[in-house]
């Protein structure tokens, strides 16, 4: 009879994880939103992620940056949750048609934990990406047409 392998989880200091953050002097936490923002920034630089976020998401960025004065939200379409020394994160986004999707989601992946874990010190357990669109060449709206003056 064969053992199915199990998970064990070390409870003890010793085998904890070592952390930047968590020292004799004091411990460092870090906000959901920076590690959003962080993830968000990094995984926009990928080429071949043309938005973050689904149609919802990405119709109300799209209000909110023509307020005057408004930022843009960079993380939109991100998700994270973030421990004492790990963290997790979840993308939403639209891809560029023509690009390999498997070979985008491994792009993204490397940015994101590259730039999580060299900003804040938190080991980054997962990268779960979803790929909720192809943007395609022709969706992009024609320049409005210039309208004539009434009055001169």
């Amino acid at each position: 009879m064969s053992e199915s392998p199990t998970k064990t989880v070390a409870t003890s200091p010793a085998g904890a994880r070592q952390s930047s953050l968590v020292t004799p002097e004091g411990s460092t936490t870090i906000a959901d939103t920076v590690v959003s923002k962080i993830a968000g920034i990094a995984a926009g630089e990928v080429t071949g992620v043309h938005a973050l976020g689904g149609g919802t998401a990405r119709a109300i960025g799209t209000l909110r940056e023509r307020i005057p004065g408004a930022r843009t939200n960079h993380s939109q379409g991100v998700s994270v949750e973030v421990g004492e020394t790990e963290a997790a994160v979840d993308l939403d986004l639209v891809a560029e048609y023509g690009v390999s999707i498997a070979d985008l989601a491994n792009g993204i992946r490397r940015n994101v934990i590259s730039a999580v874990e060299r900003m804040t010190g938190l080991h980054v357990v997962e990268v779960n990406v979803a790929v909720n669109d192809v943007h395609l060449p022709q969706d992009d709206a024609p320049p409005p047409a210039p309208q004539e003056q009434r009055v001169q």
